[in-house]
């Protein structure tokens, strides 16, 4: 009953901050972009909160307690990577491009043909991030209180909606710094609790006494560790959600140093993370019996530690499931919606609310039918990766059009990667490799269909220079 209290206490203190910050919009950029006022504080608190999800606090400190330090090329290093990425190549140029969204861009450098498709799988690749985070409260959940798998999902998704949808993006980045204080202080909770029963030596011996020889070798089982580091890498580095802050920023100044102040947070997060999950190996040698290993650990402390690490784990979860709604919604609205019903354009804010109940609700059915974690945040990366990667990034340094090029690099790759999905779905049956070793396949047929593209674009080209056509 607790617990049950807490949670509930926590979602009306979300809806108090997220609907306090709710003001009058008038406009898209003021509902999915907080006006473009966001100071370089507030893009590295909030993008730190939203990046840091359900993935990074559950999954890997599981994978840190079986698999050792190589749990940080799971979330950790992809992250981190991708932030540094973006803040060293991309952020002033995304920052100054004419564009609202990614498929803006698409289309100026490849036609509305493609523009269609990109939205496509900008779309369900958000609707898979959002029910990622679901999949994670429902599990989660289960651990502390008697509520069904939907029930629980439901609940939070309800209250994470409100907000959303009636604050836009001001009132995700507020909630989102509340929450990202939260997440760090359980935490550390979490890692003072550890550290007080364990020793990194003592993981050292029982590892070695166990027979796991690559436990504190980085680059162990590297082939699968690598494919996810990837996978994430190149999936985040496009993702709308890294776009999306860029754009809200005040300055191309503001939106470097907030990038920057999350690499930094980033790195000292999941360093956490992984020396939790080792420091625990002497104290659950035999594993967790099926509960979450920060439920375990936080089980062993009293209900002070308790109750901060349930609200630490709430908070990482919720923060990425609002950020994920929000930045998906404004894909639909503008890239979708807007693309099919033109006139929807004269109410913004009402297309970009409807926008909002409509993402999370189709992200809600998709957390009732996939209900692993690292599974769904896997195809979701597959699907921005393989389809939309090798484009999407060449389009920001690309002048003029290259429809075809765009064309067949998007239905190489992402049809690949809608392949591999309805296959880990269990809807269909090719024999196709599982994620992540189905990642290198999806590149290379999203590279060979970019190549093929440019090479037919370039020689149109040279056709209409030589006065044969036109």
């Amino acid at each position: 009953m607790g617990y049950l209290i807490l949670f509930v206490a926590y979602l009306g203190l979300l809806l108090f901050v997220g609907l306090g910050f709710a003001r009058r919009m008038r406009s898209a950029e003021d509902f999915f972009l907080a006006g473009r006022r966001l100071s370089g504080s507030l893009v590295f608190v909030s993008l730190t909160a939203s990046w840091f999800g359900a993935t990074s606090i559950l999954v890997s400190t599981d994978e840190a307690l079986q698999a050792g330090v190589g749990a940080v090329w799971i979330v950790g290093l992809p992250a981190v990577a991708t932030v540094i990425i973006l803040a060293v190549l991309f952020a002033p140029r995304l920052h100054r491009l004419p564009v609202f969204t990614w498929s803006d861009l698409v289309e100026l450098r490849y036609g509305r043909t493609v523009r269609h498709l990109a939205s496509g799988l900008l779309v369900w690749y958000m609707a898979l991030l959002a029910a990622s985070q679901m999949t994670a409260l429902g599990h989660f959940l289960g651990a502390y209180i008697d509520l069904p798998y939907s029930t629980a999902v439901a609940l939070g998704t309800a209250v994470v909606l409100a907000y959303t949808a009636l604050g836009g993006l001001r009132s995700v980045v507020w909630t989102d710094v509340l929450q990202g204080l939260l997440l760090a202080a359980g935490l550390a909770a979490l890692l003072i609790a550890t550290a007080g029963k364990s020793s990194f030596s003592e993981a050292a011996d029982l590892a070695a006494a166990s027979g796991k020889a690559g436990y504190f070798d980085l680059f162990h089982d590297f082939g699968k560790n690598g494919l996810m580091f990837l996978s994430f890498a190149l999936a985040w580095t496009i993702s709308p959600i890294a776009l999306q802050r860029i754009r809200a920023a005040e300055s191309p100044a503001a939106a470097r140093r907030g990038l920057a102040g999350t690499a930094v947070a980033l790195l000292g997060l999941y360093a956490l993370v992984v020396s939790i999950g080792v420091l625990a190996f002497p104290l659950f040698p035999a594993g967790t019996a099926g509960r979450p290993l920060v439920a375990a650990i936080a089980g062993t402390g009293g209900f002070a530690v308790r109750g901060l690490v349930f609200i630490a784990v709430l908070a990482a979860i919720l923060s990425t499931m609002d950020t994920a709604i929000n930045a998906g919604a404004l894909v639909l609205s503008r890239d979708v919606i807007e693309q099919v019903i033109p006139r929807t354009k004269a109410r913004p804010v009402f297309w970009g609310r409807a926008s909002t109940i409509l993402l999370a609700s189709a992200a809600f059915l998709v957390a009732l039918m996939l209900r692993s974690i690292l599974k769904t945040i896997g195809l979701s990366s597959e699907i921005l990766a393989e389809g939309f990667f090798i484009p999407g990034v060449a389009m920001i340094f690309l002048e003029g059009r290259y429809p075809r090029a765009g064309l067949l690099s998007v239905c190489g790759g992402g049809g690949f990667a809608v392949l591999a999905f309805l296959e880990a779905s269990k809807i269909i049956s090719l024999g196709l490799p599982t994620w992540p070793y189905s990642l290198p396949w999806g590149l290379l047929a999203g590279a060979a269909g970019f190549a093929v593209g440019m090479t037919l674009d370039r020689r149109a080209r040279g056709v209409v220079r030589d006065g044969r056509i036109g």
